[in-house]
């Protein structure tokens, strides 16, 4: 590979910018997204959420192929 050409597999964040653009401090967030986010929380912290097993079967309940 010629040394002026950037090998875009090795060096993804610096093609895509992905380091500088993607990075985003909690004052930026959304309010609605950081309610969302607590309420996942505690729901969490009282064992409501849902096993991989338990989701994946609701998933393919709901979408059978």
């Amino acid at each position: 590979m010629n040394a002026k050409k950037k090998n875009i597999v090795k060096e993804p964040t610096e093609i895509y910018e992905a380091t500088s653009k993607t990075r985003v401090l909690s004052e930026e967030l959304n309010p609605i997204l950081i309610q969302l986010i607590e309420k996942s929380k505690k729901e969490h912290e009282q064992g409501l959420d849902l096993s991989h097993e338990e989701a994946m079967q609701k998933i393919k309940l709901k979408f059978p192929s």
